[in-house]
């Protein structure tokens, strides 16, 4: 490959770069190559590279990194657990390349705890040749060990945006020297309202800087954050219309609600490998502690958002070494659990949210590796599966009584009863001999109640389809029906029968006579109707046969949707100066389905058309990071009418909520947000209050530190240069004021006085004169061997002799 040029804007003056650009033209393999050695990195980080052991770069890496350590601003998308860790750090230590007392000269932020402390240990690793240091920032931590991590000097912070803020504004912290930002997981920052905090850290921020964005999904939110916030940003995506791995098997279970604490019994002892790493997904941290407790002969643990942070690593540790192969977790685990080794994922509740699943399921399959993902899905949680389908592009194949293969991925189908009943009964009598586990489960049925209440709605559409889809015309998963009898089938399907029995005769039919005028009109109107219901039959028929073939349930896009993509992609063209990784075509013959019918041509002119809504607009909706109704909400807040109540708990209550405004001289509702006060900051902008507690300066008179600046830095190095004036002021130079020296020592200063104490109190004890009393007895000795004569002797010494 040839060797890649330095920026354009580079002036001739600096040689720096150009120097730099001919060593890693110089470290390049001039034959072809895919891996790391073609990019030209240097000594130190190939090495750790090497040492790490990888060998080949992933697609994304390869695309990447030559693009970042050209200087581009980079916005990357591509599936999680693609190696997105590796490509912004590889370029950040081939340019910091050294350590340096400048201050932080890279920042990476992340939006989890979890994400941060897994990029943390990824950095010390792959960096481990390099002697950069590395300064965590999160919340949860204590102030002071991170003011004096910050008084350090490190080359690279890792932080979460909003103890990062806190940190800076009670420093009041100058991020001028920063010139590599990453913003890990973007669409999460995003999500999870950090929008406030990114901005006041970008307006420390120099501008010349370079910034990187990594994402597994990108909605239109962060492209409009792209064309504001970079310069001339490079697009490079992959794996993009797939969204999931292909090394990835789906399998839908539709269960009760009920049994679907007994149907996960039964996947993790009989299904799921005893030696497999397991993730359970659920609602709230009342269900896992339920959960774990009826698990008690399968080893597990659990994490959620309220634990204890020592407790969550404790946890997290235990799973990761083996101890415990299943993992009960709520959400806050979605994103930022590095696990290379997981088998399976395991969804109890059912995500609302087709993203949420994209990153519940993207942690299985990753770096080649095959995977399961078990998804429980109940009744009312049968439109979000839709939902799901619609957004990934794929048809939902429902289990039917034909034979299907037993690894048959995406497929939905029941659950045979007498696996439930089983399990059912053990869980029963496990309740019954146990005070804790039926408060746990009125705990676990509370919380799934309050849970249904804020879970966002599904799709009208999706709501629709679910309804017309028959659910007891399904058939067993196929995981299931290789393990039963042709007899065990037979008695199912019988017991469907009994469930859907509909008697053919009314009312108004039963035990009635010839005298009966009702049941008379009841048999002239079916006679008169038999052909429209017969007509209806046959309909709901062909519509459960194509069903059951997997077609029909998610529409496949039409010509104009296809158009549409393609005006995407011209809107990506004029954000992006650079995009990597083009959509491609689909061809004629779609993947295994059966052959479509030509279409008729459309009635209207596509040219002048205008739909009612956007044709992106089931993907969009699954990415966006706005959150379901957040228009609406924002509509609603103008138009509240508060009505007062008719009755006197209720008039109190009322006037409970209303607080008197001096200014507008009236009632007016209260919205948590009168008492919030905010500061302006060094770059003007108002943050909250809550951030400035003048910690800092508290923990500076506790440790008698003062504030480092860098012209102060500059001064003292000076004046260790000076001559015989280097240890005190000479004529005519005023004595330092406001200088205290630091008490904060490192490892070498405290091995140095741990051993000058030991001397010390070596000395004060005597030893000294019982070390010289030692050596006069040796000397005696030696003289008695070597140069005297023994008493009933006659020979010369052996010792004598050799001299």
């Amino acid at each position: 490959l040839p060797a890649f040029p330095g920026t354009e804007e580079d002036d001739g003056g600096d040689a720096e770069p150009d120097t730099r650009a001919m060593v890693r033209a110089q470290n390049q393999k001039k034959k072809k190559s895919g891996g790391f050695q073609s990019m030209g990195l240097s000594y130190p980080i190939f090495k750790g590279i090497m040492k790490k052991g990888y060998k080949v770069p992933t697609p994304i890496q390869r695309k990447s990194i030559p693009a970042i350590l050209r200087g581009r601003d980079v916005v990357a998308m591509a599936r999680t657990g693609s190696g997105k860790t590796a490509c912004f750090l590889i370029p950040m230590f081939e340019r910091l390349k050294a350590p340096s007392q400048a201050g932080a000269r890279a920042l990476v932020l992340s939006p989890t705890r979890e994400l941060a402390l897994q990029t943390l240990k990824f950095t010390k690793e792959l960096g481990k040749f390099t002697g950069l240091k590395t300064a965590l920032i999160l919340g949860g931590d204590k102030m002071e060990d991170q003011f004096a991590a910050l008084h350090e000097n490190p080359d690279i912070i890792i932080a979460t945006p909003g103890r990062l803020v806190h940190v800076a504004v009670e420093m009041k912290l100058k991020l001028h020297t920063v010139e590599y930002v990453v913003f890990d997981e973007a669409d999460r920052l995003f999500e999870m309202g950090f929008a406030e905090q990114l901005q006041e850290i970008i307006a420390r921020l120099p501008d010349c800087h370079q910034t990187v964005l990594f994402s597994a999904t990108l909605p239109k939110l962060l492209v409009e954050f792209a064309r504001a916030g970079l310069t001339e940003p490079m697009l490079i995506r992959l794996d993009v219309e797939s969204k999931l791995s292909e090394q990835l098997k789906l399998a839908f279970f539709h269960v009760r609600g009920d049994d679907k604490a007994a149907v996960l019994l039964h996947l993790l002892r009989s299904v799921v490998k005893p030696q497999d790493q397991t993730v359970v997904f659920v609602a709230t941290k009342h269900h896992t502690e339920y959960l774990k407790e009826a698990t008690q002969g399968i080893r597990c643990t659990h994490i959620y958002s309220s634990l204890d942070q020592t407790a969550r690593k404790i946890n997290i540790a235990k799973f990761t070494q083996g101890k415990c192969p299943v993992l009960l977790v709520t959400d806050v685990a979605a994103r930022g659990l590095d696990i290379p080794m997981l088998d399976n994922v395991i969804n109890y509740s059912f995500p609302a949210k087709a993203k949420l699943f994209l990153h519940r399921v993207g942690r299985v399959a990753r770096a080649g590796r095959s995977g399961t993902a078990y998804s429980l899905v109940a009744p009312d949680e049968m439109p979000y599966v839709f939902d799901l389908h619609l957004f990934l592009g794929r048809p939902l194949i429902l289990a039917g009584a034909q034979e299907m293969p037993t690894d048959a991925g995406g497929v939905l189908g029941r659950v045979p009863q007498s696996l439930v009943d089983d399990e059912e009964c053990l869980l029963l009598t496990d309740q019954e001999g146990s005070l804790e586990l039926q408060s746990l489960r009125r705990v676990a049925d509370n919380a799934h109640k309050q849970y249904l209440r804020s879970r966002p709605g599904p799709s009208p559409e999706s709501i629709k389809r679910a309804k017309d889809l028959d659910t007891s015309q399904l058939g067993i998963h196929p995981l299931f029906s290789a393990r039963f009898e042709d007899t065990e089938l037979e008695r199912l399907k019988f017991v469907d029968s009994i469930k859907t029995y509909k008697s053919k005769a009314t009312i108004f039919e039963i035990n009635a006579t010839s005298r009966t005028p009702a049941s008379t009109v009841m048999r002239s109107k079916r006679r008169h109707d038999h052909a429209f219901i017969e007509k209806y039959q046959r309909g709901q028929q062909e519509k459960r046969a194509a069903a059951l073939k997997g077609q029909g349930l998610c529409p496949a896009p039409s010509v104009h949707e296809e158009g549409e993509g393609e005006r995407e992609e011209e809107d990506l063209q004029d954000v992006f100066s650079t995009v990597v990784g083009q959509k491609r075509k689909r061809g004629r013959g779609g993947e295994g389905g059966a052959r479509k019918k030509p279409q008729r041509p459309a009635q209207r002119d596509e040219d002048f058309y205008i739909p009612y809504r956007p044709k992106d607009f089931e993907s969009e909706r699954g990415l966006s990071v706005g959150g379901e109704g957040s228009p609406f909400e924002q509509q609603a807040a103008g138009a509240v009418l508060d009505l007062m109540g008719d009755e006197n708990h209720n008039i109190n209550k009322s006037k409970q909520l209303l607080k008197w405004d001096r200014k507008k001289k009236r009632f007016v509702g209260q919205t948590g947000q009168e008492n919030k006060k905010k500061v302006r900051t060094e770059s003007g902008r108002y943050i909250s209050s809550s951030y400035k507690n003048n910690l800092y300066e508290k923990w500076k008179q506790k440790h008698k530190v003062d504030e480092r600046d860098e012209d102060e830095e500059d001064n003292r190095g000076r004046e260790q240069f000076r001559g015989k004036h280097r240890h005190g002021h000479g004529p005519g130079q005023p004595p330092a004021q406001g200088r205290v020296r630091s008490e904060l020592k490192n490892k070498q200063q405290i091995l140095k006085q741990r051993k000058k104490a030991a001397k010390q109190r070596f000395l004060q004890s005597g030893g000294l004169k019982r070390l010289k009393a030692r050596n006069r007895r040796r000397v005696q000795e030696l003289r008695q061997m070597a140069f005297g004569r023994r008493a009933g002797g006659t020979k010369k010494g052996k010792l004598r002799k050799r001299v």
